[in-house]
């Protein structure tokens, strides 16, 4: 006998392959971004349990957060959605390291220029490969 699936078992089907593929790529962000769900849940101003709902693609994130997560990620929100985009070499730092150097910006200008000194220090270290 022959099962019959209606239009609604495959889109339910659809919907629930990409729900997961949706909350692996955010981990996958999150991930590399290398933030923790406590710290990513903090930048978006959401409980940490929420991080965790949309990593496992149970429910999407909410419309109102996409943007600064994207922006958190350095991609854009079509990509947080599953729409690939060709991604341009980021200019600036992304992730730990942007959030870093946003609060290093906010610090008096000796403390950023101390911090500038060590930071390029290990920058032309690795570059000449003594890392």
């Amino acid at each position: 006998m022959q099962a019959i699936f209606t239009s609604q078992d495959i889109l339910a089907d659809m919907s629930e392959k990409f729900s997961a593929q949706r909350g692996k790529r955010l981990k996958a962000l999150r991930v590399a971004s290398g933030l923790s769900q406590r710290e990513l849940a903090e930048r978006l101003g959401v409980h940490h349990s929420n991080i965790g709902f949309w990593e496992s693609g149970a429910v999407p994130p909410r419309s109102e957060v996409l943007p600064t997560m994207a922006d958190i990620f350095g991609v854009r929100v079509e990509e947080l959605l599953g729409h690939e985009a060709k991604r341009k070499i980021a200019a600036a730092p992304s992730g730990r390291a942007r959030l870093t150097f946003d609060r290093v910006s906010k610090l008096p200008k000796r403390q950023q220029q101390k911090i500038l000194e060590v930071v390029e220090a290990f920058v032309a270290q690795h570059a000449n490969g003594q890392a």
